[in-house]
Parts: C-alpha cells; structure tokens; sequence
C-alpha cells in the first residue's frame, strides 16, 4: 500500500499518521485485517527489518531488532465506525508487564500492516490507556521509499497533557476505524505531555507540528471522542449513516 498523496503534512511532507493509505493516488479501502495471523517480527511493512517494533530509551530496547530474538507479533483487528467500543473511555494501566508489553508490539505491526502513524488501543478493542506513534520528525526527507525514512516509534501509556500551548494549526485528519474519511481540525500546535514509556519509567515530552496533532488525535480515542465529532451535528449524523451501512453490508469484515 502506498501512502495517500491528499495528506501531505507542511513540516515533512509526509501524509496524516493515522489515516489509511489508497495505491496509484486513490483512497484506500478499509484496510486489511488477518484475525490471529502471527507475523515474524519486525516485518513492518513500512520499515526495515532492523528497525526495532518499540520505542527504545536509554538503550533499553525491548524489541530486538532481528528475526532470531524478536517474539513473533500478531495483527489485531481493527473496530471501526459505528462500534460503540470506540466510544468507551479507556482505564489506566497500573503496570507494565509482559501482557502490556505484548499488546505494544501487536498494536504497532496492526499499525504499520493498515500503513498508520498513530493508533490507540482501544481502536483494537482493549479499552486501556495507550497509545503507539511513529511519526516522522520534522526535517526527515520526503520518500517513497519507506524503508529510506527514519522510524521514529513512540510508546506512550496513561498519556497526559500537560499544558497546550497557544498556536493553533489545522491538519486534515483521518482515522483508521473511520476509512475514507478526512475533516480539517485546528487543535493547538504544541503541548507538553507525561506519560509512562515501555519500560514502566515516568517521562515528560515536548511535541509540536504533526506529533502534537498526532497525540491529540489519539488521545480523545482514549476519551471516546472521534473526529466526526469535531462536524456540525447533521454532518455527523450522515457520515455515521454511511458507515453503519457499510458495516451492515460486511464491508469491514
């Protein structure tokens, strides 16, 4: 799958991290789900095989970057529009063990099999706070060549602004539970977030420019909040019609 040229972010010319990707320019079908399908990791398909699954701090990597010592990983389903899971808020995790650590890794080969940069754990429908994020930083080169463009993956569990800052900047935004759908939202343009990394260790982080969209994004997933909720209510309503019949009709399965 190829990246959709329509979400193109102004700091690295990249697309939205969250929306699915259509091939030859077009949109892109709800994306593709194997239920239990156990995939070797790390075969991202947008990274290379070096590239470690999750987030490392400090050198402490806890997924191994070849073949030989990473677990395998499993690609989740996604929920889609209108589940009512993605509208549950989702509980804190109290600690972090191997079953969260494991999660982590699903979450980010589910993210990188649907061509994501963002995804939030209940859009797999475990209604925990956490989040997985690999958004490219700002001044990365404009490729199409996925596996020339530096992962930058990022763990963040009970994620908590902080304090927003004052600018604002609007980004077309697009979800995977919400295929084919995009809607401009201005949010502010940077915050400072604490959250708790991989490894069980407090952290505070700046973010700015798309990263800061991105964490915005996914948290209001972790609140229950989708971005049809940003339209008018009419508009919301008729975009919520389309995708209950979409579902009736077996389009996600």
């Amino acid at each position: 799958m190829e990246r959709c040229p329509r979400l193109r972010s102004p700091e690295v010319g990249l697309p939205l991290a969250w929306c699915p990707r259509g091939g030859n320019g077009a949109a892109a079908a709800p994306p593709r789900v194997t239920v239990g399908r156990e995939v070797a990791a790390p075969a991202f398909s947008r990274a290379s095989v070096a590239a470690p699954a999750i987030h490392a701090h400090n050198g402490l990597l806890l997924a191994l970057k070849t073949r030989r010592i990473c677990p395998p990983m499993t690609i989740r389903p996604l929920v889609y529009l209108p589940d009512t899971r993605l509208r549950e808020p989702s509980k804190p995790i109290e600690r972090v063990d191997d079953e969260v650590r494991k999660l982590v890794a699903d979450m980010f080969e589910t993210m990188h099999d649907a061509d994501g940069l963002g995804l939030a754990a209940v859009q797999v429908g475990v209604h925990r706070r956490l989040v997985v994020l690999d958004v490219p930083a700002p001044g990365d080169p404009e490729t199409k060549d996925d596996e020339a463009r530096k992962s930058n993956p990022l763990v963040l569990i009970n994620p908590k602004i902080l304090t927003l800052g004052d600018d604002r900047r609007t980004h077309e935004e697009g979800c995977l539970s919400i295929p084919e759908f995009r809607v401009d939202i201005e949010r502010p343009a940077s915050l400072r977030l604490a959250y708790t990394d991989e490894s069980g260790q407090a952290r505070e982080l700046n973010a700015s420019g798309l990263l800061a969209t991105a964490i915005q994004h996914e948290i209001d997933h972790l609140d229950g909040k989708l971005i049809v909720d940003f339209l008018s209510k009419l508009r919301r309503d008729i975009v919520i019609r389309k995708y209950r019949k979409m579902a009736k009709n077996g389009e996600f399965d």
